[in-house]
């Protein structure tokens, strides 16, 4: 029988186990490192931005809903994370996931002010040529030579995050 701090909730304790099971697990099956699809995103105000044109630059993708509470309670971490590292080559793109009413979309990314590329993805094309994204928030990160080299399942851990992005930009490309 496993042992249990003083005054431990055993069911919690186990929850947490089963979390982090779950979570690697998640990681795993989502596959390693590889190139990155060759996609085209479409602003919210029209603008194209083709993955292929942000070569050299490291790339932070994430798919998101507004129906999503830790994807818009992560909103504001991303959007410093575009102005600590937007003039060092990084550039972060949003994916609203297509069940994401577009006007529900633009509503929130205008109320936020977001910093950064927010995309529609209205026929799941995107999300389908990431190998298809079964939760939000799912986030990609994408190094300077067009390879993935992070998938991130769930909650982002900033912190984390944060070293990742100064070791990735700090590569040749």
């Amino acid at each position: 029988m496993p042992k249990f701090p003083r005054g431990g909730n055993p069911s919690r304790s186990l929850s947490a186990i089963a979390l982090a099971w779950i979570s690697a697990f998640a990681l795993a099956a989502c596959g390693g490192p590889g190139p990155a699809p060759d996609v085209t995103f479409t602003s919210l105000t029209g603008t194209a931005v083709s993955l292929q044109d942000l070569r050299g630059k490291v790339v932070v993708v994430n798919f998101w809903a507004t129906s999503c509470a830790v994807c818009i309670g992560e909103m504001p971490d991303l959007a410093h994370l575009q102005r600590r590292f937007g003039n060092r080559n990084l550039a972060l793109i949003a994916v609203a996931m297509r069940y994401d009413p577009p006007n529900r979309v633009l509503d929130y990314a205008e109320g936020a002010a977001l910093p950064f590329v927010v995309s529609l993805d209205p026929m799941g094309k995107i999300e389908a040529a990431f190998g298809g994204v079964t939760g939000t928030p799912t986030t990609f990160v994408i190094d300077k030579r067009g390879q993935i080299v992070q998938r991130i399942v769930g909650a982002l851990d900033f912190p984390r995050l944060h070293t990742l992005l100064e070791a990735k930009l700090k590569e040749p490309a």
